[in-house]
């Protein structure tokens, strides 16, 4: 599913600071990003909604975007490719003459036991979760700074500072973000704010061991796993807040960091 020919976006139905505002929402169309390309197009701001593999659901999410007044379009790329993430970018302003907010949020998870973890493995998960939100960043922040603004909004895990033995690339990769993120926002000011959030244990995927994930939710004081909606309101905070605000990461964990 290829982008349409360059169209200038319209104002749009919602308000609010967002409205007319264009973001770009990376692995968008499902799970968490789903839910963050949905409140960012109910506060008026219009989505370029990139996925890999799930065309199906990028379909849905594009068209509820579009039911709240907002346009949106699905931008297929693989972030693990520099070329494509590169592209993903340039196809984004070509579809829709500019470029507001970058949310940097697809990522792949999946266990790898330290013996049994390959290089290809290590690669793509570092890949896809690293090198993918810098290679997007360092091509959005050519066009923010063009334009004197604009904001990047990384989406990293509790794993980023509470190391997991049988998934070690993906904590890996996490923590990379956050200081990603810091050093974006040194580099990027005062023009550009970089912030971070990252979420604990919000949608387990479907081949997480259920021992696991007792052992988790019994470790959340708020008692309860998180809601894509609760990371999706974290990532409106920065795309609303002050620009005084920059290089932070905001946890949204139920208060497992604060042990």
């Amino acid at each position: 599913m290829k982008p349409q020919r360059t169209k200038r976006v319209k104002q749009s139905a919602g308000g609010g600071p967002l409205r007319g505002r264009v973001a770009l929402v990376t692995g968008g169309a499902i799970r968490v990003g789903r839910a963050i390309s949905l409140a960012l197009a109910r506060e008026g701001c219009h989505v370029a909604v990139n996925y890999f593999t799930s065309r199906g659901a990028v379909t849905t999410t594009v068209r509820e975007i579009r039911s709240l007044g907002v346009d949106a379009a699905p931008i297929r790329a693989d972030l693990a490719k520099p070329s494509e993430a590169k592209r993903l970018i340039s196809d984004t302003v070509s579809r829709f003459g500019r470029l507001d907010l970058l949310v940097n949020n697809a990522g792949i998870f999946f266990r790898t036991p330290l013996t049994e973890t390959t290089p290809v493995q290590w690669d793509r998960l570092l890949d896809v979760n690293l090198r993918g939100p810098f290679l997007c960043s360092q091509a959005a922040a050519e066009v923010m700074l063009g334009a004197r603004g604009g904001r990047i909004i990384n989406i990293a895990d509790v794993a980023a500072v509470r190391a997991w033995p049988q998934y070690i690339p993906y904590c890996v990769s996490k923590a990379g973000l956050l200081m990603l993120t810091k050093a974006l926002a040194l580099s990027l000011a005062p023009h550009i704010q970089v912030n971070c959030v990252a979420p604990g244990t919000v949608l387990f995927p479907e081949d997480f061991p259920p021992r696991l994930r007792r052992r988790l939710k019994r470790e959340i004081p708020m008692g309860r796993e998180g809601d894509p909606d609760d990371v999706a309101a974290a990532v409106l905070f920065f795309a609303t807040a002050p620009a005084y605000i920059t290089g932070q990461v905001l946890f949204v964990d139920g208060g497992v960091t604060a042990r």
